[in-house]
């Protein structure tokens, strides 16, 4: 049987900082579970092309958007499951399992318990809200990744093009078709160093106002400061 899953990660000024999260792929290669890696790209300035290249992934290019990138992505992949990853998250050990397990049940979209390269009592509060957060509401964020079948990604209309809450934009279109895996998304805890209950916080308020319909622009710009 084809390896059934496109993985499609949407990078910017990543080429450093991307190779754990490929590191931990290439099982899912070697199983056979993973049939095409994609790649696209928001405009960096780094060698991403050449580390797409030196990999086999396909790679394209896409405004700066992280919505915009993952549907343009989503609209090249060619298999039935799509994987969508951020560059610096990396997959635990037991995620091939989880993934399998999850192909029986194709009418949901799975997604990872988060978790951050850190330790202390910080980092756990922290993935613990965001975890109990998609638990209790269905609210996944993108750092967590998402498992879904091609079929349901266009039943539910797919990534917005919008450069911030295209995450939660896609959940919402999911409500009551989302699960979690039981394995881990390990992402970087470099935006958050010194500043865990800051940032926590202001990333619930950006959520808040985007239930209040601010708009994904106003927030992205925000969120860039």
């Amino acid at each position: 049987m084809p390896a059934p899953i496109s993985v499609i990660i949407p990078t910017l000024n990543a080429a450093a900082s991307i190779g754990p999260a490929l590191a931990a792929l290439a099982e899912g290669l070697s199983a056979g579970l993973i049939g095409e890696l994609i790649i696209v790209d928001g405009g960096s300035e780094d060698d991403i092309e050449d580390v797409a290249a030196q990999i086999g992934a396909r790679f394209a290019t896409a405004p700066p958007s992280r919505g915009g990138q993952l549907a343009a992505g989503a609209a090249m992949a060619s298999r039935p499951w799509l994987l969508f990853i951020h560059a610096d998250t990396v997959l635990s050990e037991s995620w091939l399992a989880a993934v399998q397990a999850h192909f029986a049940t194709p009418d949901k979209a799975g997604y990872f318990r988060l978790r951050f390269d850190a330790n202390g009592l910080p980092p756990r509060l922290v993935a613990g809200w965001a975890n109990l957060r998609s638990r209790l509401f269905g609210l996944p964020y993108g750092d967590q990744a998402l498992l879904i079948s091609a079929t349901l990604y266009k039943q539910v209309g797919g990534y917005p093009d919008q450069p911030l809450m295209e995450d939660i934009a896609l959940a919402r279109a999911l409500k009551g078709k989302l699960a979690m895996l039981e394995a881990d998304a390990v992402t970087s805890a470099a935006k958050y160093q010194g500043q865990w209950l800051r940032r926590g916080s202001r990333n619930l308020g950006l959520l808040l106002r985007y239930f209040m319909g601010a708009s994904p622009e106003v927030l992205a710009r925000r969120y860039q400061k």
